[in-house]
C-alpha cells in the first residue's frame, strides 16, 4: 500500500468558474510546506451522498501557504467533482501535502506538451515552469470548444505561436503523428487527457520508433465510457463478496471489507492493484492506461482503482492466498 498520507486542514478562500464548467478553488492549508513541482497531486477529502470518500486532483501554481485545484463538472462523475463545484469561500475540509508523479524530466533538448480538456491542469504548470527555466517547448491544446480551454488566453500570452489550439467545434484536429515527427530525438512528451487520446499517443509514439521512456502521460479522472453503474464483486478465495455503488471505486469498497490489495496512485497509472477476472456478466469498462488495447478487450484482468463493471456482477481473483501468507 503507499504511504500514510500526511493531511492539513484547509479552507476555502477563493471559488471562481474559469472556463465553461471548469471551476477552480483555491485553499489556505495549515502547515503546508513550501513549494511543488509542476505535475503534483493533492488527495481531497470530500462528501459524496453524506459519505466520506478521496479524490485525487492535479494542484497548480499559486502562492505560497495555498493550495488551487481547477476542476471540471463531469456528467459522469462519482461525486467528487460535484463536490468541489459547491465549495464557496469559508468552508473546510483536508488536503494531503503535494506528491509528483508525472515530473519533468529535465533531460530533453525540447519538450512538446499535449492537453486534452481539463488535462491542462498539470500541462499548464509545466508550461510555466518550462518558460521560466529558458527551455525550448511547444503546447498542443485541444478541447471540444474554445470555451471549455481553461488558462488558453494566460497561456496564449505566455508562450505566443508556441502554443497552438485545437477546436472540435471549429473543425481543428490535433496530428499527433506530425506532433512526433517535429520532435528532436531527444525530445519529450508529456500528455494528459482523456483515455482515447492517451491510447492514440502511445500508438503513434510506438509507431514512430522512439523510445518509451520519453513519452509520459497521466489520465484524468472519470474516464469511463460508460455512466457508472452500481455492481457486485465476488472473492472466492476469501469468501468475500461485495456491492460497489456508482460513486465508489471497486478498490476501496475491496479494501473497507478487509481484502488484502496491493496499489499506490489510485488513479490508473501504476498497474499494482490489477486484479483477474474470473467471470463477469457485463461490460467491463476500462480506465486504466497501463493495459494495451487488446488486453482490455480480452477482458482477463481490469484495475480495481479506476475500472468497473457496468452493474450486474463480477467475480475476480486478486492473487492473494491466506493459506500460503499463514504458512510463510
Amino acid at each position: 500500500m503507499r504511504s500514510r498520507l500526511e493531511w492539513r486542514k484547509a479552507r476555502v478562500i477563493e471559488a471562481r468558474t474559469i472556463a465553461e464548467d471548469v471551476r477552480a478553488v483555491t485553499f489556505a492549508v495549515e502547515g503546508l510546506r513550501a513549494g511543488f513541482d509542476p505535475g503534483s497531486h493533492t488527495n481531497i477529502r470530500v462528501q459524496i451522498n453524506g459519505d466520506p470518500a478521496i479524490r485525487t486532483y492535479t494542484v497548480l501554481p499559486g502562492p505560497p501557504g495555498t493550495l488551487s485545484i481547477a476542476v471540471k463538472l463531469h456528467p459522469n462523475s462519482r461525486g467528487g467533482s460535484v463536490f468541489i463545484w459547491q465549495l464557496q469561500p469559508g468552508d473546510e475540509t483536508e488536503l494531503t501535502e503535494p506528491e509528483n508523479r508525472f515530473e519533468l524530466s529535465w533531460r530533453a533538448s525540447r519538450y512538446l506538451l499535449i492537453a486534452g480538456g481539463i488535462g491542462i491542469t498539470p500541462i499548464y504548470g509545466m508550461a510555466k515552469t518550462l518558460v521560466s527555466r529558458g527551455q525550448k517547448l511547444r503546447l498542443a491544446y485541444a478541447a471540444k470548444s474554445r470555451h471549455q480551454m481553461a488558462f488558453v488566453d494566460e497561456l496564449a500570452a505566455l508562450l505566443g505561436d508556441r502554443l497552438q489550439v485545437f477546436a472540435q467545434d471549429d473543425g481543428e484536429a490535433l496530428d499527433l503523428d506530425s506532433e512526433f515527427a517535429a520532435l528532436p530525438p531527444d525530445g519529450e512528451a508529456y500528455i494528459c487527457g482523456p483515455l482515447g487520446l492517451l491510447e492514440a499517443a502511445r500508438q503513434a509514439w510506438q509507431k514512430s520508433g522512439r523510445s518509451m521512456s520519453r513519452l509520459r502521460y497521466e489520465v484524468f479522472g472519470d474516464n469511463g465510457r460508460f455512466a457508472e453503474q452500481a455492481f457486485d464483486v465476488e472473492v472466492p478465495q476469501l469468501g468475500a463478496r461485495v456491492r460497489v455503488r456508482a460513486d465508489q471505486s471497486m478498490l476501496d469498497v475491496l479494501v473497507e471489507a478487509g481484502v488484502d490489495m496491493v496499489f499506490d496512485c489510485r488513479r490508473g497509472e501504476c498497474g499494482l492493484c490489477a486484479v483477474n477476472i474470473v467471470e463477469a456478466d457485463g461490460v467491463i469498462d476500462h480506465g486504466d492506461v497501463f493495459f494495451s488495447e487488446a488486453e482490455r478487450q480480452e477482458n482477463s484482468r481490469m484495475c480495481a482503482c479506476v475500472s468497473r463493471a457496468c452493474g450486474g456482477r463480477i467475480v475476480i481473483d486478486t492473487g492473494y492466498r491466506p493459506d500460503l501468507t499463514a504458512a510463510e
